[in-house]
């Protein structure tokens, strides 16, 4: 019999308890698709209706029907300042309002309308189209409405530059490299696409467009990397005015090669909407036709990212059926759904089935490692996700299948173990794709002004790795685990929290790093957890949950601050659980929100962004001091070089887990028979470096 603690002041009844635990479950129990995944929507910003309607103009696919439901889409997202922003309630971003107000125009609507009107002042009022981002300068010159020579130079020579030498494309994170290797191509041939003269964007130029200063704007420091690239871009721009380039036409044969060698089995390219249109846009410049199977697999592809229905047709980034579902396994399991119970043998199989055995660009930089790891995707098979593997581990961890499966289970965890610990970085800690991708350097090319273009190791990442080897029964004494320890120790900020790099932000640090600790069973009384449980506890809102704005990535005012969101108030339960924290009155306070917030149907609701594709610092790393106005890499909080994230599953399986967590931990249940189902940890071996370890 399970017995609540009830003497605990305020601590809500055993039965609501339950009672919301069960409605959760039901709702996955509803929702999980026949394969066994769960999966949800993937909420970003309307660049994404804006660049489809756009890429199928340029590719002569103008279906009028399915334009008239985008341009909903776009309509709905407007704010009333007629202004388009990257996440909820964000002020309005210009590159993103041009964008939209373009691909409206291009679909037939009046600049006279009111709604274009408004959008056109909000835009004129930041600057126009010269102060947008290089990538929506891209955009517009695809159509003749920006000059090419007012974007940087990227030869397709460079796909010839050995990954071992400065510049490789493979200095690129896992979501830069695929964008820029067709970039090449765009950037060197300067596609052009007509279009009607109606559709013309003069009215958003704030002078005459032939008296528009179209050159690069200059770094303003004396010196750097950020002077050099500059002057090296315009080096590259003479060369392209060059009448001969002897190696131009084998660079751009092994371009091609490359991106359709990279084309997924869904049509897409790595997985994501960047690479998968500027791919399209490059192969058709390079003589691909319409109906060329390359061609007709990839623009076809996008309609499994995109959600329509009668009058609206959004497209999501990307897609998280893996994430999901080996977060909602955890949380299913972990609340008392019972490994036996079909929904969990679904999802099992499913994720088992989504291992990844083929080799990817991480092998650059880790040769001889067998591939074994998951993506984020249904299909990315070139670029693995490290977290998205730490976290399907942990859920196959918990889960038992029959005695003829079972052994693939074993199977699957060891080998993503060992592909996990051949990618530790030379710092100890983890990156999200690939290994000791830290050249910085890359960050300063004027190109690179779209947000982050390199994937270095996260304290979040790294968390999740080690709760994982926590999890797995490695102790202290084991050599990656101990590097990466050091690792987190040393990135823990001066008020105790810990940057968040891909969710929203140090409340998701935290809740990363304290459950790890937990699991590899650190003191947890030490004085650096008990700071980290100080800065939590000290930003609980009045109505007992947490959250924070995106904007806390540009402001360190923000840091914590936010109206209440379910995501972010299980992060920090699960936080000060793991720090035995259960019976405290900030944890009773933080459930009862959730109690209180979940409706009939066992879900929470949740508008506002907790997601992080990427905060747009470049380097792909929080500045040391953040840039102020006027200063290279500044940006407000409408955050024109980030890229967030709603996702619409966290307001459901990241509370059910930290409800089950706090029944767990205040009941009579000992939780250390379901982690280990009563078996020894399992042996794991590191393949492909020097030494061999063993738990």
């Amino acid at each position: 019999m399970t017995v609540y603690q009830e003497n605990i002041v305020g601590a809500p009844s055993g039965e609501k308890l339950e009672l919301a635990i069960t409605r959760c479950r039901e709702f996955f129990r509803q929702n999980q698709y026949d394969d066994g995944y769960w999966w949800g929507e993937l909420e970003s910003n309307p660049t994404m209706e804006a660049e489809y309607l756009l890429l199928s103009h340029f590719l002569g696919k103008p279906e009028k029907d399915r334009w008239r439901k985008v341009c909903n889409q776009i309509l709905q997202k407007q704010g009333d300042d007629g202004s388009w922003g990257q996440y909820y309630q964000a002020p309005g971003d210009l590159s993103t309002s041009v964008e939209c107000y373009f691909a409206l125009k291009l679909a037939g609507h009046s600049s006279d309308e009111v709604y274009m009107s408004k959008a056109r002042a909000f835009i004129l009022s930041r600057g126009g189209v010269p102060n947008s981002r290089i990538f929506t300068k891209i955009w517009l010159a695809l159509f003749g409405q920006w000059d090419w020579k007012g974007v940087p130079n990227l030869p397709p020579e460079l796909i010839l530059v050995p990954p071992s030498l400065p510049f490789s494309v493979y200095d690129f994170a896992g979501w830069a490299r695929p964008t820029i290797v067709p970039m090449l191509v765009i950037l060197s041939r300067q596609p052009y696409c007509p279009i009607p003269d109606w559709a013309n964007l003069d009215e958003l130029y704030p002078k005459p467009r032939e008296e528009t200063d179209y050159s690069l704007p200059k770094p303003q420091s004396r010196w750097g990397w950020a002077k050099l690239l500059y002057h090296l871009d315009q080096l590259v721009g003479l060369y392209q005015l060059f009448p001969v380039h002897p190696l131009r036409g084998w660079a751009e044969r092994k371009i091609v090669d490359w991106v359709v060698g990279h084309q997924e089995p869904n049509g897409s390219w790595a997985g994501i909407q960047p690479p998968w249109v500027y791919s399209l846009i490059a192969l058709h410049q390079m003589g691909f036709a319409s109906d060329h199977p390359v061609m007709e697999k990839g623009f076809a592809g996008i309609d499994g990212y995109a959600i329509e229905d009668e009058d609206t047709f959004s497209v999501q980034g990307c897609i998280s059926p893996v994430w999901d579902t080996c977060l909602a396994q955890v949380g299913l399991i972990e609340s008392g759904v019972g490994e036996a119970d079909p929904m969990i043998q679904r999802s099992t199989r499913w994720l088992l089935d989504q291992q990844i055995f083929e080799p990817g660009d991480w092998q650059v930089r880790a040769k001889n490692v067998e591939p074994g790891g998951w993506a984020f995707e249904f299909d990315n098979n070139r670029y693995p996700d490290i977290d998205d593997t730490s976290e399907v581990i942990m859920a196959l961890n918990l889960a038992r299948l029959g005695p003829e499966d079972d052994p693939r289970r074993r199977r699957a965890i060891k080998r993503g173990v060992n592909w996990i610990l051949a990618l530790q970085s030379k710092d100890g800690g983890w990156g999200a794709f690939d290994k000791d991708n830290n050249r910085t350097y890359v960050s300063r090319l004027p190109f690179s002004d779209f947000g982050e273009v390199l994937d270095p190791t996260s304290a979040d990442v790294t968390s999740h790795i080690l709760e994982m080897m926590g999890k797995l029964g490695y102790r202290q004494d084991f050599p990656p685990l101990s590097r990466a320890l050091r690792y987190i120790l040393d990135r823990q900020e001066e008020d105790g929290s810990w940057f968040g790099r891909w969710g929203v932000n140090y409340i998701y640090g935290v809740g990363a790093v304290l459950p790890a600790l937990a699991a590899i069973k650190e003191d947890m009384s030490q004085p650096y957890v008990i700071r980290a449980v100080e800065w939590l506890v000290a930003h609980q809102n009045e109505d007992g949950g947490w959250g924070e704005s995106c904007g806390s990535y540009v402001d360190t005012a923000l840091r914590g601050v936010g109206p209440s969101t379910p995501s972010q108030t299980s992060w920090a339960l699960i936080a000060l659980l793991a720090a035995g924290k259960e019976t405290s009155d900030p944890v009773i306070r933080g459930v009862r929100y959730l109690l209180e917030t979940q409706d009939e149907g066992g879900c929470w609701d949740e508008p506002y962004f907790t997601g992080t594709g990427f905060p747009g610092y470049g380097a792909g790393e929080p500045p040391k001091t953040l840039p102020k106005p006027g200063e290279l890499g500044y940006q407000g909080l409408d955050m024109p070089g980030g890229f967030m994230i709603n996702y619409h599953m966290y307001r459901n399986y990241w509370p059910l887990m930290a409800l089950g967590r706090y029944k767990r931990q205040t009941s009579d249940h000992h939780w250390d028979a379901i982690q280990t189902n009563g078996t020894e940890p399992q042996k794991t071996y590191v393949q492909g470096e020097a030494s061999q370890y063993e738990s």
